[in-house]
């Protein structure tokens, strides 16, 4: 390790102890605006600006060359400079975090430091509704060698209470570098909030986010759900068009037997004692018989 990243490392260690770093915190989805200057200046010329990247001191990449987005970044889509030459990006993502660094010709450097807070179900596909209870993941994403003091995280809950150890309906396991996790358990008859806060080195909250586990009062997860009637009401969509199908081939069938029997109905049996010849009714009479002649 060289001589200068020792001494950045030192320098980065103690958070605004540079006037040239700018520390900025953020959520996903959030918009960042990351300046390249604290003083406005009507006459700037953004093709002298370059921003550059990096997670840790190397490797680093070029996100704007001469006031130009540098079209193979990843972030490209979602990055902009605005009429101050300040890097805008939009959506922000937890991969954003890290060092973003504005050169300016003439000008020198300044170091904006992007972190950024999530809180995430360990596993992400975790279901709340299986067990009745999911680990929740708090993460500071940010420049790798600025780290995170031990005991910075503090959880609370919807009513402010700090959750340490373990207590009803909570579980705090503790804190790894930038990690802290919570294991929430089912709460019966109500929703609980649960909010992670990230503490600057002088105790102040400087960024905190929130989480309601979608938690459903009363529902066996191993079963479907069933209505008072006990049937299922658990049907995915083909449950129903099969459900259509099914009635609509019995109309059908039901429709043919009837008009099968109507129409074997209006068919007149002939009479026996009367035979239709070309449209000439002939009739057979009983004739007494005449006695022979003796």
């Amino acid at each position: 390790m060289t001589l200068l990243e020792l001494i950045l490392i030192l320098v980065l260690q103690f958070e605004g102890i540079s006037g040239a770093d700018i520390f900025l915190y953020h959520r996903p989805g959030d918009e960042a605006i990351l300046p390249c200057d604290d003083v406005s200046s009507s006459d700037r010329v953004c093709s002298t600006v370059n921003w550059l990247y990096s997670r840790d001191l190397s490797p680093t990449f070029d996100l704007v060359q001469n006031g130009n987005v540098v079209k193979n970044s990843a972030r490209a889509a979602r990055m902009s400079l605005d009429t101050n030459c300040s890097l805008v990006i939009n959506n922000i993502t937890a991969e954003d975090g890290g060092l973003y660094t504005c050169q300016q010709r003439d000008k020198g450097e300044i170091n904006v430091h992007l972190s950024v807070m999530t809180i995430l179900p360990s596993p992400p596909d975790a279901d709340p509704k299986r067990d009745g209870k999911v680990t929740l993941d708090c993460s500071l994403l940010r420049f790798r060698s600025l780290g995170c003091r031990p005991n910075s995280f503090r959880w609370v809950d919807e009513t402010g209470t700090v959750l340490l150890g373990e207590g009803v309906g909570y579980e705090f396991i503790g804190q790894t570098n930038c990690v802290s996790v919570l294991t929430v358990k089912r709460q019966s008859g109500h929703n609980r909030r649960y909010t992670c806060q990230w503490m600057n080195n002088k105790n102040k909250v400087q960024i905190e986010a929130h989480y309601t586990p979608d938690f459903t009062e009363g529902i066996n997860d191993d079963q479907p759900e069933k209505s008072s009637t006990g049937c299922t009401t658990d049907w995915s969509p083909l449950d129903y068009v099969m459900l259509t199908l099914r009635i609509a081939g019995l109309l059908l069938i039901t429709v043919i037997v009837v008009l099968l029997i109507k129409g074997r109905g209006n068919k007149t049996p002939p009479d026996e004692n009367n035979v239709h010849d070309d449209g000439n009714e002939v009739k057979y009479e009983n004739v007494e018989a005449t006695p022979a002649a003796t």
